[in-house]
């Protein structure tokens, strides 16, 4: 498994799979070839589906530009190593190739290609959960204690600006209101949320917190905001959400903070290594499944749960998001993706209690979870896993009026 610094990556959303990496794509092809006389970059499947929802064609068009720029839309074609497939080729002033590369956006910002796929710098030696927890029962190691034996002290520096720049999302979120851009007519609810909520009595406070949290971070990242992938710009308001709800209830330390980042990202890594965060191969469940997991984890280390109790948390997070399906409307990371933010961090909370209530000893362990999250993934049609063209994305389409309902 890489280093969390390519799970927690630092960027401006609203898609780090349809906007984040194939911009950097398309500023890595230009430094290789940057005397072509022109660019032609072809998006395939989900990219091209999309792509002009998630903004995708004016990622590049930021890199490229004024450069001469031709894009070609694919989306009944699919490249053979992921459905996210992009193909960028230069062009000298004969209109001859002078260049090509194949490269695909697989999920939370990371680029691979034929060269890099079966390659990479990966620093943690063990990569699943099974032997994490052995090892861990039996030298009393923890999560993030694990974390900086394979990172180095230096990654706390790291999960320190992870940590500042989750915070002044959340909180620039929840200060601003207005419409969200994209032609849905959708506006920001964050700052309603919380002020509701804060006339709720204080056994009714919690989830409206969370959700305004999540509301918060989710809709700096539909506005193109600067958020952390955690671990994607679609699932980027769990983690935060729930790690600043707990923050402030608890009256936690920075460091204890920066711990639980470590923790979670662990859990992530883990699920990104064995299976996928794609939304493209593996639909919603790798997106905010993980992220629900990620947060539970976090939540019940923070609240003094066991190795055990910790994994199991994280177990019901991914568990109880099997089969979510990834379907945009408009290809915009707002409908469903805000709202499922709110519900994946409440959600969090509660696998949190629920492990805390129990020993941690459980049936179907973590890693079971996450082979069965792959399998159901592949099984998924197309029309579920980020293009747009089934689920709620076609009932929206077909409805027609009421656009604010959401």
């Amino acid at each position: 498994m890489e280093t969390l610094r390519k799970l927690y990556r630092i960027g401006v959303g609203p898609s780090s799979s349809h906007t984040m990496a194939p911009s950097r794509a398309a500023n890595e092809f230009l430094q290789r070839y940057p005397r072509a006389a022109h660019y032609r970059v072809t998006l395939f499947a989900s990219l091209a589906a999309t792509g002009k929802g998630h903004l995708t064609d004016k990622a590049i068009e930021e890199a490229i530009l004024p450069r001469s720029l031709e894009i070609v839309w694919k989306e009944g074609e699919e490249l053979p190593l992921h459905p996210n497939g992009m193909l960028f080729e230069a062009m000298d002033d004969k209109g001859e190739k002078c260049g090509s590369w194949e490269v695909y956006s697989v999920g939370g910002g990371a680029l691979e290609d034929r060269a890099s796929s079966s390659t990479g710098t990966h620093i943690y030696p063990m990569t699943c959960m099974t032997d994490l927890l052995a090892y861990f029962l039996e030298s009393g190691e923890s999560f993030w204690g694990y974390v900086e034996s394979c990172e180095g002290p230096e990654i706390w520096d790291f999960l320190e600006t992870v940590w500042e720049t989750m915070k002044k999302s959340l909180e620039r979120g929840l200060r601003s209101e207005g419409i969200i851009p994209g032609g849905l007519g959708l506006s920001r609810r964050a700052h309603a949320i919380l002020s509701r909520t804060m006339m709720l009595k204080n056994d009714l406070r919690s989830n409206g917190l969370i959700a305004a949290y999540a509301y918060a971070v989710s809709e700096e990242n539909a506005t193109k905001g600067t958020i952390v992938t955690a671990p994607t710009c679609g699932a980027c308001g769990v983690l935060p959400a729930v790690l600043y709800y707990l923050s402030n209830t608890l009256n936690l330390s920075r460091k204890a903070i920066l711990k639980a980042l470590a923790t979670a990202g662990l859990v992530g890594n883990v699920v990104k290594f064995n299976a996928s965060i794609s939304g493209a191969e593996v639909g919603c469940q790798g997106e905010v499944g993980t992220a629900c997991a990620m947060a539970a984890a976090a939540a019940t280390q923070l609240m003094g749960g066991s190795v055990r109790q910790i994994e199991y948390a994280a177990e019901m997070g991914l568990e109880h998001h099997l089969g979510l399906t990834c379907d945009p409307v408009g290809g915009l990371v707002q409908i469903p993706c805000i709202e499922r933010n709110a519900h994946a961090a409440t959600r969090a909370l509660s696998c949190c209690h629920f492990a805390l209530l129990s020993d941690g000893v459980h049936k179907i362990s973590f890693d079971d979870v996450t082979a069965v999250m792959k399998e159901t993934g592949q099984a998924l049609p197309s029309l579920y896993r980020e293009t747009s063209a089934g689920g709620l994305a076609k009932a929206y389409r077909g409805k027609g009026s009421d656009k604010n309902a959401k």
